[in-house]
């Protein structure tokens, strides 16, 4: 019952403490954690000094959607019955605001493959884009064949003078070139190209000599890491307004690009919006050549004819006819003109080269049908080199497309032969009627007829190319009247650093060296195969522990092996009077007076336990003996600085007849209280002699004559002795020591107390390094305790 409490209350006790004692196994290697942080915030610093400040500029673009009842009618339309299945217009555009087409535009235009930067001794190269005083020019074609990067090192002096170091890849092989000039622009020829070197007019010249480096790289490779720090997003899902941001070492050059990537964008969205009226606009000045060489020539036949015939007017019944004539002419024209205008049409179509091209519309057609037919056609062609800018042929939207697209030109193509046929048509109508006149005015004169004749085809000739010229007007209107497709509506502003940010990156190392401590220190206790205190003891038996013995002093002096002292109140004294209290707690019964020390194997403290625990049982005023029973290798004689050849026990047990017990037994020297049983000779038979019943005699011998009787024993997992001599024993104590007794050793000790091989079975654990244990801060082992006198430097380990 007493155990059962006994083992409660430590229980109890360690189960308060275990958040501490874990803090405490860490908190002791203090100095590995201070070390650690100021290694990796070192590393971070390095690190940080030699990262290239990226910023972040952003911008907002309105983009305008086209007028649904209009232009895109016909994608509506299909939309709407199936035929497509498309992303709306403004996903459209924002994925060719991000396609490397453009950017590769933009990154061409600005010359933003080519990157200059100013060296730096320590830490990184500061990169320098407007404020350069040099400017180093590759053409975008030239640039676009390099195999690789040409860096450029350019030492530039104030006096103008520049030196050049090439090193750029040719068929595969690096190669580098050196060259001076006295004066610039300077033009570097390499074989890869031509470089042009030119002083900066917007920075001044250098006061000192100075070192920079150049990076030329390709178009499409600089465009490439554009692209990659570009973000094109809408602010919302039910607005055309998209933010653009853009990454990059300078913020000058970033709110250029995003600058200059915006009236790209606009430039090739006018361009295709405008496909139609340019297509219009070629036909209608070729036409209007054409016809305008045609009046020229029957102007010059009429003015030729009045001048030959001498004609100055005619009769006016001819001229009634000829102006009936006129007008089924004029009709006669204009239909001529629609019919050719149909035919070419039609031409134009058939041609296979054209099957993707836009269809000429604002040319003149007086249909409206075909010409709305035209325009819708025309809007799917665009639409579909629109997606072609940001997918391939393979989409299953171009695909679908591709689809309408072919059906809406099958009804083009119908509606042309219609149109035609009704054209025919009308001109066999104005025949007819045309030559009612004709009639009349053959009874004219002959001069007078072939006058009519060339007049009648200066008309119709001039009617067709004053229309043709209405219609160059209207759409040089057009061509002028078109709006930008995306407006800024907030400007280029920078948002700051976006990398490396330095307070996380030094949160993140000091994390990680706070991190690698305690990984090293968690991965060896891990490893650990050694016991580290009581802590590990707990956790490997049910054996209950009854001291934690500190490890205060050196094992080099053997004076400091006696650790117990009268009167004296260190941190040894007083723990072997806690091991001593609980000790004589657990054997309860006054009757228990022998107490069995051993341990797993040999130096592991239990002489160092048995005389200082017998020490202190005298100290209390009690009569104690301490018997040395390791008769193998006896050790009682170094600790009190007697003789190993002394007289001891062994003599009684081998002769216990003859010899006298008493006069074997010697005051220790310390107390009256404490005498000595030495080991004696190294018998050739220690176990045997171990076994007689001389031991047992012995021991009823000293139970009547002392209050307790310690016996120092051998380890019991070298040797048997112990487990012979349990059966004298009240108690035993085993000893384990820290950072020495491996935690396999416990599965002896489970097995000795499951067989009940040895009697009250308890545990000590000797040399525990305060240092690194917890239990000095309950003990008064630590500050607290040093105003009782503790802290004094004892121990045996």
């Amino acid at each position: 019952m007493k155990e059962d409490l006994y083992d409660d209350l430590l229980n109890e006790k360690e189960e308060k403490t275990d958040f501490q004692a874990l803090f405490f196994k860490y908190i002791i290697h203090w100095p590995w954690f201070v070390a650690s942080v100021l290694i990796c915030t070192g590393l971070a610093f390095a690190y940080l000094r030699y990262q290239i400040p990226v910023y972040e500029v952003s911008s907002s673009i309105l983009i305008k959607e086209d007028d649904k009842k209009s232009t895109n009618n016909a994608l509506s339309a299909m939309q709407d019955f199936g035929m497509l299945s498309m992303t709306s217009n403004f996903d459209n555009e924002l994925e060719i605001l991000k396609s490397r087409t453009l950017i590769k535009k933009v990154v061409s235009r600005l010359n933003l493959y080519t990157n200059i930067a100013i060296e730096q001794s320590f830490g990184y190269d500061v990169p320098l884009y407007k404020n350069s005083p040099l400017d180093v020019f590759m053409t975008a074609e030239e640039a676009d064949k390099l195999e690789g990067n040409i860096r450029l090192e350019l030492i530039y002096s104030p006096t103008g003078q520049l030196i050049v170091t090439a090193f750029y890849i040719q068929n595969g092989d690096k190669q580098e070139t050196t060259k001076s000039f006295d004066e610039l622009p300077a033009i570097l020829p390499l074989p890869v190209g031509v470089i042009t070197i030119s002083h900066n007019d917007s920075s001044p010249a250098p006061q000192e000599p100075v070192n920079l480096k150049a990076i030329i790289s390709t178009p499409t490779a600089a465009a490439a890491g554009y692209r990659a720090g570009l973000t094109v997003a809408p602010i919302s899902n039910t607005s055309t307004i998209a933010t653009i941001s853009v990454q990059n070492t300078h913020i000058q050059r970033a709110s250029d690009f995003t600058q200059e990537l915006i009236i790209l964008y606009n430039q090739d969205t006018n361009t295709e919006k405008n496909e139609v009226a340019q297509k219009s606009a070629d036909f209608i000045e070729e036409r209007i050549s054409i016809i305008n060489h045609e009046l020229g020539t029957t102007e010059t036949e009429l003015a030729e004819f009045k001048q030959r015939a001498g004609l100055t007017d005619i009769s006016s019944d001819a001229q009634l006819a000829l102006q009936e004539s006129s007008k089924y002419e004029q009709q006669y024209a204009e239909n001529a003109t629609q019919i050719n205008l149909v035919n070419y049409l039609r031409d134009y179509i058939n041609n296979p080269a054209n099957n993707d091209e836009i269809i000429p519309a604002n040319v003149g057609l007086s249909d409206m049908n075909l010409t709305s037919a035209i325009d819708k056609y025309n809007n799917l062609i665009v639409e579909r080199k629109r997606l072609l800018r940001t997918s391939s042929e393979s989409n299953p939207a171009i695909i679908n497309l591709n689809t309408g697209i072919e059906a809406m030109r099958h009804n083009v193509k119908t509606t042309v032969n219609s149109v035609l046929k009704g054209l025919q048509i009308t001109r066999s109508n104005i025949d007819r009627q045309s030559r009612k006149y004709e009639s009349r005015i053959s009874n004219a004169p002959k001069q007078e007829q072939e006058f009519m004749s060339i007049a009648r085809q200066q008309e119709i000739k001039a009617t067709l190319y004053i229309m043709l010229l209405q219609k160059r007007e209207e759409n040089a209107i057009t061509l002028a009247a078109t709006a930008n497709n995306g407006r800024i509506i907030e400007e280029p502003m920078p948002a700051g650093i976006v990398s490396p940010q330095g307070k996380k990156i030094y949160m993140i190392t000091f994390v990680i060296g706070i991190g690698i401590p305690l990984g090293i220190i968690f991965l060896l206790n891990l490893l650990r195969f050694r016991i580290e205190g009581h802590t590990d003891v707990e956790k490997l038996t049910k054996v209950p522990i009854i001291g934690d013995i500190p490890l205060t002093g050196s094992n080099k002096h053997e004076e400091s092996a006696i650790a117990v002292r009268e009167n004296d109140n260190d941190i040894m004294t007083e723990t072997f009077r806690s091991l001593r209290t609980n000790l004589l707690f657990m054997m309860g019964d006054p009757d228990k007076k022998v107490v069995l020390v051993t341990s797993t194997i040999s130096g592991e403290g239990k002489t160092f336990i048995a005389s200082n625990l017998a020490l202190s049982l005298a100290l209390l005023g009690k009569k104690v003996i301490l018997v040395g029973l390791d008769i193998r290798k006896p050790g009682l004689n170094k600790l009190f600085h007697l003789s190993h050849k002394e007289k001891g026990i062994t003599q009684y047990l081998v002769a216990p007849k003859s010899t006298d017990l008493h006069a074997l037994i010697q005051p220790s020297g310390i107390t009256s209280n404490l005498d000595l049983l030495l080991g004696g000779p190294i018998p050739p038979n220690p176990t045997e002699l171990l076994a007689r019943q001389s031991l047992e005699d012995t021991i009823s011998t000293l139970r009547k004559e002392y209050d307790y009787i310690v016996l120092d024993t051998a380890p019991i997992g070298m040797v048997t002795d112990t487990l012979i001599l349990s059966r004298v024993a009240d108690a035993s104590i085993y000893v384990c020591r820290a950072d020495y007794t491996h935690k396999t050793d416990y599965q002896l000790i489970n097995e000795l107390q499951e067989h009940h091989r040895l009697p009250n079975l308890c545990t000590v654990v000797n040399g525990i390094d305060m240092k690194k244990k917890k239990y000095g801060y309950y003990y008064g082992y630590g500050k607290y305790g040093k105003y009782y006198g503790y802290g004094k430097k004892y121990g045996y380990s």
